[in-house]
């Protein structure tokens, strides 16, 4: 059961920090300065009553229409590329939304099966980011320069430390911690607005120790830099996914011809998915001269590469080996964090990564805020001049404040209500062997597997058409195992997954015939 609670900015941010904002908006405005405190001092419902039970009406309403079709808003076509253009789809477009559900252009609900890309785990309109809203009312500020990060961006990066390294978030953290050079010690926080650039960030820190900026002597200036990351299922680099600038983008096969021609000065290489000995061969033929392992670039769950999991036991073999050879690890969360009870998935793997990106689900979908975790031994860049142009929003920072609060008084429902879905699928799958092969993924973020492509095409179609459900078919990377991907919000029930799969049920057993 989802567990609700209050909190003000007050309590959440400390006195002494809302206290003077209200004094300095007092001397801003003119507003009475008691009353600003009073605002500060507001409790704000987390998941009240009357949100939780209309989720749960909104459930059994999916799919009807609740309004007439906006046509006109529909006959809007904008101004896109045309690969947007093509892949335009009108009637569930949004007009407005609540919780787990939004209601589309065509006056139809819909279910967010994708959490809308992995955006809000939190769903749309989440209670607790009323705090936002007292925030702006204060004229707490979000933009701001790098070099005057805010008071809720710099307590958000000591929470994330916190988190990350299995700490009481609202406790202070040992200067032994946050000094520390270890690999593997996470105790620096870089603040973005991508995904993309977060992992930027962190090969550029490792691409560092080849090529210095600065001018100073490269750790590894006679080696060429090797780059490590998950193979397909043809022992090519297509499988993973970690951005969209050009060179995470050659970290998955894109942009092939100048990956070829850099190969004098930088490779990318292929590890078989949970396959250790292709690790450890990969580890010995890449540290011999003139070659060296520049970082191990992976995901947790490959949503782009049917759902697949790195099994535990194998991350930690090869994290083993990347500790003696200096290679430092890159582990991808953009799309895994804040859907698990402990914020990342890699505390529940038992890893100690040198990099971590995260975002998507922790800003709950109002801003684009990401993070780099970085260990204090690769912290070697200027922010300024080679990492960053932005991203100490102040207001961003505190809708990760916001999701964090909530998923910490949450674990136990968030785990249960996960392990209930993935069951379910599983279970799912059993039931129609000709269609489907099985379950991937984790919790909240799993796939159902298909033997074949047209089938995978065909249900995600349909669920979408006719039940108005919100998930995609993974289908476009060759030899790729076909799947439907979810990411369910972490507001669905129990019930609320009973109804979910009865439909999946439906659509299964319709195109069984």
């Amino acid at each position: 059961m989802i567990k609700n609670f209050s909190r003000s900015l007050e309590s959440l941010l400390g006195a002494e920090y809302t206290s003077a904002v209200c004094r300095a908006r007092a001397a801003l405005t003119g507003e009475s300065e008691q009353a600003l405190v009073k605002l500060a001092q507001e409790p704000v419902e987390f998941y009240p009553d009357p949100f939780a039970a209309r989720q749960e009406i909104l459930m059994e309403q999916v799919g009807r229409q609740l309004c007439p079709p906006a046509q006109a808003v529909s006959a809007e076509p904008g101004a896109p590329t045309d690969s947007f253009a093509a892949a335009q789809h009108y009637a569930p477009a949004p007009l407005s939304a609540l919780g787990c559900f939004r209601l589309g252009e065509d006056g139809r609900l819909y279910f967010a099966g994708k959490s809308e890309h992995y955006h809000i785990p939190l769903g749309h309109g989440f209670p607790g980011y009323a705090l936002l809203d007292k925030a702006r009312a204060l004229g707490i500020p979000n933009a701001t320069h790098n070099n005057t990060r805010g008071y809720i961006t710099r307590l958000l990066e000591r929470r994330l430390i916190a988190a990350a390294n299995g700490r009481p978030m609202d406790e202070p953290l040992p200067q032994t911690l946050l000094q520390a050079r270890q690999p593997g010690v996470l105790n620096r926080v870089l603040n973005l607005e991508t995904g993309s650039l977060a992992v930027e960030a962190a090969l550029k820190m490792m691409l560092s120790r080849f090529d210095t900026l600065d001018g100073s002597a490269p750790v590894y200036p006679d080696r060429i830099p090797v780059f490590l990351v998950m193979a397909d299922n043809d022992g090519g680099v297509t499988a993973g996914y970690h951005g969209t600038t050009i060179l995470a983008q050659m970290l998955r096969g894109l942009w092939p011809s100048l990956a070829e021609k850099c190969k004098d000065a930088l490779r990318v290489e292929a590890v078989a998915i949970n396959d250790p000995e292709s690790f450890r061969s990969a580890i010995e033929r890449w540290n011999t001269p003139p070659y060296k392992t520049a970082g191990f670039c992976h995901e947790l769950i490959m949503m782009n590469y049917s759902g697949t999991r790195l099994d535990q036991t194998y991350l930690t073999g090869a994290y083993r080996l990347c500790r003696e050879t200096d290679t430092p690890v890159l582990c991808d969360e953009i799309q895994s964090s804040a859907w698990y009870d402990a914020l990342f998935l890699f505390r529940k793997y038992g890893l100690q990564p040198d990099f971590v990106s995260i975002g998507k689900g922790f800003p709950g979908g109002l801003y684009p805020a990401s993070r780099l975790l970085v260990s204090g031994a690769f912290d070697c860049l200027s922010q300024f001049g080679a990492l960053v142009t932005n991203g100490q929003e102040e207001l961003a920072s505190l809708a990760y404040l916001v999701t964090m609060e909530f998923v910490s008084h949450n674990g136990a429902h968030i785990e249960a209500v996960g392990k209930t879905y993935h069951d379910a699928l599983r279970q799912l799958a059993a039931r129609h062997p000709a269609l489907c092969s099985g379950a991937e993924g984790d919790g909240h973020m799993s796939a159902l597997c298909f033997h074949q492509v047209p089938d995978a095409a065909a249900f995600a179609a349909r669920m979408n058409r006719e039940f108005c459900v919100d998930i995609s078919a993974q289908t476009y990377k060759a030899n790729c195992r076909p799947v439907a991907l979810t990411k369910l919000p972490l507001l669905v029930t129990e019930p609320m997954v009973e109804k979910l799969i009865a439909w999946m049920e439906q659509c299964l057993s319709e195109m069984e015939g």
